[in-house]
């Protein structure tokens, strides 16, 4: 198990580029298997669930050739179904949530498929509902296998249909829009997440030769096609890192600018912060902060307490939460923080109570945070990364904070952020890694 070992206190300055999108890379790398064409894919982020879902594909028989400078060719022409009945296929699909995105393109293509049951970040419950209800309205039918957790399917017959989700899942939407580009006929699919992954996902599969009209609503329309060819895909930068990016500038009062962000694929992100009361300047695509010696949390206009709370696209995403959490602990002012979505997510504030943040966990879904204004730092203490988004929340805590930090588990933030500690480094951080 690695770990960080973090000086706190220095202040950054320079230039730093967002790596790929994590969430963009775990649809967009499952989709090579729904043609035998090659498909090259760029800005690919050299992070720990990305690598080993390439990892799987390249077991499942997908020829991977990486062409450098964050670009790969895939080629599913030779994908071996019979892997997916190995112990190593289980083995290596259930320590990578992004795995079950693998289903939708293989039920398409080869009308069946097999899945255990996922892991991830424990984070709270994530059910699968909305991916397997959709799959058996398209005419799938699954067995389930207590003894071994896996999943069977058949899908030999699918067929396009109506259907209505019950949650606006972004990686459920991903699966069934995959499974439903080759069905025969007409798939609707309405309460469709509409993420920019989501929007990225079905550029990519029209230029394959997929039919997708509705594109960036919640109200997607596919005509089944025969078969899909190869293409090329650019993924966008990741937002999460960009947001991460604004929250680490003004917790260590920093000068920094954030190249190639695509500002207008960010939505409400930049908004959020900017009501935390931090600074910035768009610069053509470029994101510039200022170094703040202070910043204030904006109040509601009666007056009332600030709520930020997370919601499906175009909401605010609940990956950022835990950064936003962070960052109200140094600003003036009070917000409630709201995470919906997840119930154990907010668990890893008593880390920054720990390191004299004034924070009061309401319930597992919200705190409020009481920002200290910069009257007094945080201080270093010794902590463990539960999840991706927690573990840079709390790095960028010990950056800020007056001594030493260890971070424990830090596999857990290399599974989001690519080459986060050397990257960081550049810009003046002082972050050890010792494996």
């Amino acid at each position: 198990m690695s770990q960080f070992v973090i000086e706190g206190g220095a202040r950054l300055s320079g230039e730093i580029i967002p790596q790929g999108a994590k969430n963009e890379a775990l649809q967009i790398l499952c989709a090579v298997l729904l043609t035998p064409e090659s498909v090259v894919i760029n800005k690919v982020p050299d992070i720990r669930d990305v690598n080993k879902l390439i990892e799987l594909l390249a077991a499942m028989g997908v020829e991977v050739e990486y062409l450098g400078h964050e670009s790969y060719r895939f080629c599913a022409k030779d994908v071996d179904i019979d892997y997916l009945e190995t112990e190593e296929f289980r083995t290596k699909a259930s320590s990578l949530r992004g795995s079950i995105m693998i289903l939708g393109p293989l039920l398409a293509r080869f009308g069946k498929g097999k899945i255990s049951k996922p892991g991830g970040d424990k984070i709270g419950r994530r059910r699968l509902d909305t991916h397997f209800i959709g799959f058996q309205k398209l005419g799938a039918r699954f067995l389930y296998e207590a003894q071994t957790g896996m999943y069977h399917i058949d899908a030999s017959h699918l067929k396009g249909c109506y259907m209505l989700l019950d949650e606006a899942s972004v990686t459920g939407t991903a699966n069934i829009l995959m499974a439903a580009v080759l069905a025969k006929g007409k798939t609707t699919i309405y309460n469709a997440a509409c993420e920019p992954y989501l929007q990225q996902l079905s550029r990519m599969l029209n230029s394959m030769g997929a039919k997708i009209t509705g594109v960036g609503s919640n109200l997607l329309e596919i005509e089944g096609v025969d078969s899909l060819k190869g293409t090329e895909h650019t993924m966008l930068p990741d937002m999460i890192e960009i947001g991460s990016f604004i929250g680490l500038a003004a917790m260590t009062q920093s000068e920094l600018t954030i190249k190639d962000c695509r500002i207008d694929q960010l939505g409400l992100i930049p908004e959020t912060f900017r009501r935390l009361g931090i600074e910035m300047e768009f610069k053509g695509d470029d994101i510039f902060i200022p170094a703040q010696d202070n910043y204030a949390i904006e109040t509601f206009i009666d007056g009332s307490i600030m709520t930020i709370a997370d919601a499906i696209w175009p909401g605010l995403t609940p990956d950022l939460l835990s950064i936003v959490l962070v960052v109200a602990t140094q600003a003036k002012g009070t917000v409630l923080v709201h995470q919906k979505m997840f119930e154990s997510r907010l668990f890893f504030v008593d880390k920054l109570i720990d390191m004299g943040a004034q924070i009061i966990l309401c319930d597992p879904h919200r705190a409020t945070v009481i920002g200290l204004d910069r009257k007094q730092k945080l201080k270093g203490i010794r902590m463990t990364s539960p999840d991706i988004r927690a573990g840079q929340a709390l790095l960028i805590a010990a950056l800020s904070a007056e001594g030493t930090s260890v971070i424990d588990n830090v596999e857990q933030i290399d599974r989001g952020y690519q080459h986060i500690d050397t990257r960081l480094n550049a810009l003046g951080a002082h972050i050890e890694r010792h494996d």
